[in-house]
């Protein structure tokens, strides 16, 4: 019954919880606490709205592969790009890099500044960065009625 709330938030988080209802069967109240209850537990972290980058002039974006020094920790990476809103994922990676980051910018000369702004951090040796030309595939994951994740 979780699954299928979640399911319906992932898919339009504006759904009132009467809607959710009739889907699941149950009472909006009813919904409602168990969104309470899912919130309370962190397996709902918030409600979001989904923006267009290039609606807002982020239409340059840029994959940059971090090098650091030395045993630079995960945590200490995430706390460096977390300070560029630019960095709009980063993830440790098998390989060569340590960390890949995935950068949105207005421009190339922005992507030039992000780029500048992460290798003067301490502990990065290089970076080797990727412009993206074109989005081939871009999908959200969903919730299946039977709880079960898949790509949109």
């Amino acid at each position: 019954m979780d699954r299928d709330i979640i399911g319906a938030l992932i898919a339009d988080a504006r759904t009132t919880y009467a809607v959710i209802g009739q889907q699941v069967g149950l009472s909006a109240s009813a919904v409602k606490r168990r969104v309470d209850r899912l919130r309370e537990a962190g397996a709902i972290t918030g409600f979001t709205a989904r923006v267009e980058p290039a609606a807002l002039g982020w239409t340059t974006e840029a994959y940059v592969e971090l090098y650091c020094r030395g045993k630079t920790s995960p945590v200490e990476i995430g706390r460096a790009v977390a300070r560029h809103p630019e960095i709009v994922s980063a993830c440790t990676v098998t390989g060569e890099a340590d960390a890949l980051l995935h950068i949105r910018a207005t421009d190339m000369r922005h992507v030039e500044q992000v780029i500048e702004r992460i290798a003067s951090e301490a502990f990065v040796v290089r970076t080797k960065s990727s412009i993206v030309l074109s989005r081939l595939l871009d999908t959200p994951l969903v919730m299946e009625r039977n709880g079960s994740p898949r790509i949109a």
